[in-house]
């Protein structure tokens, strides 16, 4: 590992927001999943969720430029579950709607633990998101359109959480426990081994100071030494 790649690596970790996260809610095209992924890396969201639209996502051949290696990004069957694991962890949802009591997306305290939840393309938030949810926002129009297009909403609102969190000094130290921080970096830093690791349920070997795996021949030792025990065990 070069020593660029450790400091771009860590300095993305350094910035990631554990309390900031983006719910789609039914986002069926895959052009606009792929692009609010992209939004969630580049603003520093760490995890999102999405719910799986009834009729499954529309194909789209284009990727995130790669932001799906970088932000995790859980798919649940329903909204309820995700909502209400997020709202006991004292996080405020936030939803997008054409209501009579959204307020302007700039008036809402990002800073505070924040679910932003995007709807569907056609039909919008659903009914579970609206009872979940805490304040609905809107983004303000002056052209013929009534809204933006949802990926693009989504790029807009968090980026007001990012200046918001910036002028904080969220940004300014590491936010992630550790434990996420150390299981992140070597997951990005070392894609093999983790590939490797997963398919055996082994734990990561250590890391030195600079990223390296700390004695690689002794661990791929204690690796094939165990699948051999394993593999000699009676039955």
């Amino acid at each position: 590992m070069t020593p660029e790649r450790h400091a771009k690596i860590s300095a993305v970790l350094a910035a990631r927001q554990p309390d900031l996260t983006l719910v789609a809610d039914e986002v069926h095209k895959g052009r606009n999943m792929a692009a609010m992924v992209r939004t969630c890396d580049a603003v520093g969201v760490a995890k999102m969720y999405a719910v799986v639209p009834s009729k499954g996502y529309n194909p789209y051949r284009g990727t995130a430029l790669g932001a799906n290696k970088w932000v995790d990004v859980e798919h649940c069957e329903n909204l309820l579950a995700p909502l209400s694991a997020l709202k006991q962890q004292g996080f405020q949802v936030i939803s997008t709607a054409l209501d009579e009591s959204a307020c302007d997306y700039r008036d809402v305290d990002y800073t505070k633990p924040t679910a932003l939840v995007m709807g569907n393309e056609k039909t919008g938030i659903s009914d579970t998101a609206r009872s979940l949810t805490d304040q609905c926002v809107t983004i303000p129009m002056v052209g013929m359109v009534e809204s933006l297009n949802v990926s693009v909403a989504a790029a807009v609102i968090l980026n007001e959480a990012q200046y918001q969190r910036r002028k904080a000094g969220f940004y300014d130290r590491v936010r992630l426990p550790q434990s996420d921080y150390d299981r992140l970096f070597f997951q990005w830093a070392h894609p093999q081994v983790t590939a490797f690791c997963d398919e055996r349920n082994l734990a990561y070997p250590p890391l030195r100071e600079d990223g390296e795996i700390e004695n690689p021949p002794a661990w791929y030792a204690c690796v094939r030494e165990g699948s051999a025990k394993l593999a000699g065990a009676p039955e």
